[in-house]
C-alpha cells in the first residue's frame, strides 16, 4: 500500500494545443488536510462551459487505456471543447490509477489552472475514497469548477460539495460517455453549457409510493454512500431528494446497504426517494422491493425508473440544486440552474 505520508512535486497539465496560464497557488504543495465534521459553509455554483472552453481530465480511480478513452475525448472536442490531460490519466499501479499522491495532484492541478473550466473523470472503478483526506478543499473552494464523474466517483462528488459547498455533477465518464443514448449526451452539453434541459422522465418498473416533494438533489452509487457514513466527508441528507443506482451487488448486499444507512439515521429527514438503474443485481422487481419498503419505513414519495447507472442511461444530474420529484406525473425537475449566472460585463474606461 501507498505510503499516507509521500508528498510530490507538483507536476504539469499536459493541454492540447497551448500550454494553460500561469495562475497563483499552481506550485501550491499537495498536503494532507484534516476533514472536520460539521463544518458550515456556502453554496457555490460553477460557471457554465463556453465553446473553446478547456475541460480536463483526470483518472481519480481505476486504471485506463487510450483506447478506452479516445471515442469519449473525441466527442467533446466535436462539440467545441479543447481537453487538457493530467499527468498520470493512463498511470497504473495495480487496480489504481498510479500512487494516491500523484492522482490528488493531476486533481489540485486542474482546479488550480485557469485555463481548465470543467473536469472529467476518466472512469471509476476503485480508489476515489483513498484520495479525500488528501485533497486540498480550500484551492477547489477558491477555484469553482464543473465536476462530473459517477459510480466510484460519488465519494469526490459528496465529499467536495460537504467540504466547499461546490455544485458537483453526477454523470457520465469518458469511458461512459459515447455509450449513452443521444438523449443524455444532449442532456449533459445543454446543463453544462448552461441550458435549462426539460423534466426527467422516469421509467417506472416498480409501483411508486406515491407523492410530491421538494429538496436539494443528491446521490449516486449506493456502496459508495455506504462507505461514506461516518466519515468526517458525509454529506447531511436531511432535505434531501436522495437517488440510488449500483452495478453488480447481488440482492442481499443490496438490501445489507440499505437497511445500514437506515439503521444509522443516515435517511431520516430526506424529503424523497428514488432509485436509478442497479444492473447485474438480481431481478430488478426485487431490488426496487427493497426501495419500496424503505420508503413506507421513513414516509417519503419513491419512485424507480430513474435514468442513471452503469447501462445506456446515465442522465446528468447537479447534486446540491433544488429539484421537485412527482411520483403521479413520473418526473424530476430541476427547480434551479446548477450553474452560476453570467457576471455582466462592465465598462471600466
Amino acid at each position: 500500500m501507498d505510503s499516507i505520508g509521500a508528498l510530490l512535486t507538483p507536476l504539469p497539465v499536459k493541454v492540447e494545443s497551448e500550454p494553460p496560464e500561469e495562475q497563483k497557488g499552481r506550485n501550491r504543495i499537495m498536503k494532507t488536510l484534516p476533514c472536520p465534521c460539521g463544518r458550515t459553509h456556502s453554496r457555490h455554483k460553477p460557471p457554465a462551459l463556453q465553446p473553446g472552453d478547456t475541460i480536463g481530465i483526470f483518472s481519480p480511480a481505476g486504471p485506463v487505456n487510450p483506447a478506452a478513452l479516445e471515442p469519449g475525448m473525441m466527442a467533446l472536442r466535436a462539440a467545441g471543447f479543447r481537453l487538457a490531460t493530467g499527468r498520470h490519466l493512463y498511470a497504473e499501479t495495480g487496480y489504481l490509477a498510479g500512487p494516491d499522491d500523484a492522482r490528488a495532484e493531476d486533481l489540485h492541478h486542474m482546479f488550480a489552472d485557469a485555463a481548465v473550466k470543467a473536469v472529467i473523470c476518466s472512469r471509476g472503478g476503485f480508489g476515489s475514497l483513498r484520495l479525500l483526506k488528501r485533497i486540498d478543499y480550500d484551492l477547489i473552494a477558491a477555484n469553482p469548477k464543473i465536476l462530473l464523474g459517477f459510480s466510484d466517483i460519488t465519494t469526490l462528488l459528496a465529499a467536495v460539495w460537504h467540504r466547499t459547498g461546490l455544485v458537483t455533477f453526477h454523470g457520465p465518464v469518458i469511458k461512459q460517455l459515447t455509450n449513452l443514448e443521444q438523449t443524455d449526451h444532449n442532456y449533459l452539453l445543454d446543463l453544462l453549457t448552461g441550458g435549462r434541459p426539460p423534466a426527467i422522465k422516469l421509467n417506472e418498473r416498480h409501483k411508486p409510493r406515491p407523492g410530491k416533494a421538494t429538496g436539494i438533489l443528491m446521490g449516486g452509487n449506493l456502496t459508495l454512500w455506504t462507505h461514506l457514513v461516518g466519515t468526517g466527508y458525509m454529506p447531511d441528507l436531511k432535505g434531501t431528494l436522495f437517488f440510488l443506482e449500483d452495478h453488480g451487488e447481488a440482492l442481499y448486499r443490496v438490501d445489507r446497504m440499505l437497511t445500514h444507512m437506515a439503521l444509522t439515521g443516515t435517511l431520516q429527514g430526506i424529503a424523497g426517494l428514488a432509485a436509478g438503474d442497479f444492473t447485474a443485481c438480481g431481478e430488478a422487481h426485487k431490488v426496487y422491493g427493497l426501495f419500496g419498503e424503505l420508503a413506507e419505513e421513513l414516509g417519503v414519495p419513491m419512485t424507480t425508473g430513474l435514468p442513471v447507472g452503469h447501462g445506456r442511461r446515465n442522465v446528468t444530474l447537479p447534486l446540491g440544486v433544488r429539484a421537485r420529484l412527482d411520483t403521479r406525473q413520473g418526473t424530476l425537475e430541476l427547480l434551479e440552474s446548477p450553474l452560476k449566472s453570467p457576471t455582466p460585463e462592465t465598462n471600466n474606461q
